[in-house]
């Protein structure tokens, strides 16, 4: 790979991301950002014109940007609105730009950036691995703790998120099936191993679905794309069904976000058009609360310990943001900002089945789905950067050459 290749600060960020999210997830969003931007600049440097996104995805996901920020005029917090909205817009310009700067990459370029998501992925999944059996030493370590706290074991969660984010991209490398086979199962076996629930499904389903594109490449991304978006347009009438469900019976966790789910599709139906306006999860009435007898009952919570357990001090009915995207996207922009998304979802997957490796972009979007719909808020910032990175460097993968698989290896590379 050139030095003044436009491919370079992404297969640097690759190399970094996986073992620097281990130690702080936070560090995703700098590393991301100043990558892409990197790419970009060196696009402009190279041909003197900015790489401009083409495509629909970026169109639309700028849009949810700029949608976003407008709801500042009826958000309860209006200077947070504009600046997250105008961030994501952005944010989703850059990806676009660096995308469409890394289309432009040869073939030994494009191994070379896979190949560095590979070392970058084994360094992160070993650190994590390491890290997890020595009781959060390393973590604790930087952190100049001379003994880890039990709750740091949660921080692995990001990072294992991120990782399961990046894994199916491995289907693009050129080696051999085996041998992408193993890295693919081992990566899994120890995503499944660390801590947090939404990983292990996130890192499992992205490869199950991966492989099935690597069978159907035209149609499966289109299916899962169409799928999130009429995921995206449904949650509030899965979210009415809760009670009539017996939640009651699921662990304590799971219960508890049955909770969340359920008293925030009240919360949608209150402004179900425009929202509460970006950010809003954070403010909205009654959030903070802790679950009242009325809620429990409504859930048909009838256990002893198990309502104790909602009356600990902490436990609240929607702890800063929803922990489902396609629900904070309806609460806080409404129906016509989930219209948006779920148009990015769609545009998405034709995307994918348009992408030089189909397999791998469709297995990171199912992945980046999982965790969006389970865990994180849907507008942190070091998760939208893992995803648009990831959406990105799927632009410079390793090329398909027929049948849904990835390239075998070329005997014969063109020097970088």
């Amino acid at each position: 790979m050139k030095i003044t290749s436009p491919a370079l600060p992404v297969a640097v960020a690759l190399l970094v991301a996986p073992f620097a999210v281990v130690l702080q997830s936070k560090a995703m969003a700098p590393i991301g950002l100043l990558a892409l931007a990197l790419c970009v600049v060196a696009q402009w440097r190279a041909t003197r014109a900015l790489p401009w996104p083409r495509g629909a995805v970026t169109v639309i996901a700028v849009a949810l940007g700029l949608w976003g920020a407008t709801s500042a005029a009826w958000a309860a917090e209006p200077g947070r609105a504009v600046t997250t909205g105008l961030s994501l817009a952005g944010m989703a310009l850059l990806a676009g730009s660096a995308a469409r700067a890394l289309e432009d990459s040869d073939d030994a370029t494009r191994r070379g950036l896979t190949l560095s998501l590979a070392v970058g992925l084994g360094i992160g999944l070993a650190t994590a691995a390491v890290d997890a059996l020595t009781g959060n030493a390393i973590r604790a370590g930087v952190r100049g703790l001379a003994e880890a706290p039990a709750s740091l074991a949660f921080g692995l969660k990001p990072a294992a998120s991120v990782m399961a984010l990046l894994l199916p991209l491995a289907f693009a490398l050129p080696w051999p099936v085996l041998p992408r086979a193993l890295l693919l199962l081992a990566g899994a076996g120890v995503l499944v191993a660390l801590p947090g629930d939404t990983a292990k499904i996130a890192a499992v389903l992205g490869i199950v679905v991966a492989a099935a594109t690597a069978f159907a490449p035209r149609i499966v991304p289109r299916l899962v794309g169409a799928g999130l978006a009429a995921a995206i347009l449904a949650m509030p009438l899965l979210a009415a069904a809760i009670p009539a469900l017996p939640v009651d019976r699921l662990p304590i966790t799971a219960l508890h976000r049955m909770m969340i789910w359920d008293f925030t599709g009240t919360r949608i139906a209150e402004h179900p058009v425009l929202g509460w306006g970006l950010e809003a999860s954070r403010t909205i009435p009654g959030g903070r609360d802790a679950p009242t007898a009325g809620s429990l009952d409504r859930l048909r919570v009838t256990d002893t310990e198990r309502r104790r357990w909602f009356a600990l001090p902490g436990v609240q009915v929607l702890p800063l943001h929803p922990h489902n995207g396609a629900l904070q996207v309806w609460l806080e922009l409404g129906a016509i900002g989930a219209l948006i998304a779920a148009a990015v979802a769609w545009s998405l997957g034709t995307a994918a089945a348009r992408s030089p490796c189909p397999p791998a972009a469709t297995g990171a979007m199912a992945s980046g789905a999982v965790t969006a719909m389970l865990s994180f808020g849907a507008w942190q910032a070091w998760w939208v950067v893992a995803m648009l990175l990831a959406a990105a460097v799927c632009a410079g993968l390793a090329r398909v050459r027929g049948g849904g698989r990835c390239p075998p290896p070329d005997p014969h590379p063109p020097k970088a």
